[in-house]
């Protein structure tokens, strides 16, 4: 056992949250949804459960946090820096790596702490150019419960994919319930046009 996930199972028995969990495929690579979103508080609640599964999990955070001697902890815990003033290429880069053959499991938050315009595709776009499975990870206040739910495949029909999402997203409230937003990608929005 690795020193990360003793100290993930140690956090959970002494943790007021319940990890509930499904356990992911094991072939090593895939992504990981954490949401809802509406909280900071949700990245250590998903360090956890990621250290828990022993996942080697990488993700992604605004280029701030890098900065500094917070640097280094940042990218050991599996930070990858994102510049928002120019993200453009960051799903490209990003499906080449896993291409190449890095084996991780991608956290990513479509959601965002502030957003209510809808999930980012991203990682909609980086599972169909890639064939990795997507697991949906949680964490609900009502309940106090967090953990990863099922492991699907995405299939290209957007509003039918988004439907098997938002149909388990929808009895999780996040951490801060009253932030919380419907999953549904931009491109299903009205306003958005064809995805």
């Amino acid at each position: 056992m690795t020193f990360r996930r003793t100290l993930a199972r140690a956090y959970w028995r002494l943790s007021r949250w319940t990890l509930q969990t499904e356990r992911v495929p094991v072939d090593g690579a895939g992504l990981l949804i954490g949401a809802p979103h509406t909280s900071n508080w949700d990245f250590i609640l998903m360090l956890a459960i990621s250290g828990e599964a022993d996942l080697k999990v990488r993700w992604l955070g605004k280029h701030q946090l890098f900065k500094g001697p917070a640097g280094p902890l940042m990218r050991g815990l599996g930070g990858i820096p994102v510049d928002r003033r120019d993200p453009a290429g960051l799903v490209d880069e990003l499906v080449e790596r896993i291409q190449g053959g890095d084996r991780f499991y991608l956290v990513v938050t479509p959601e965002g702490t502030r957003s209510g315009s809808g999930w980012k595709s991203g990682f909609y776009r980086i599972a169909r150019a890639t064939d990795l499975p997507v697991t949906l990870g949680y964490v609900d206040r009502t309940t106090m419960t967090a953990g990863l739910g099922p492991t699907i495949r995405l299939t290209g029909d957007v509003a039918a994919d988004m439907d098997v999402v938002r149909a388990f997203y929808a009895d999780k409230s996040g951490f801060a319930p009253s932030r919380r937003t419907e999953p549904r990608l931009r491109e299903e929005l009205p306003e958005a046009g064809p995805a």
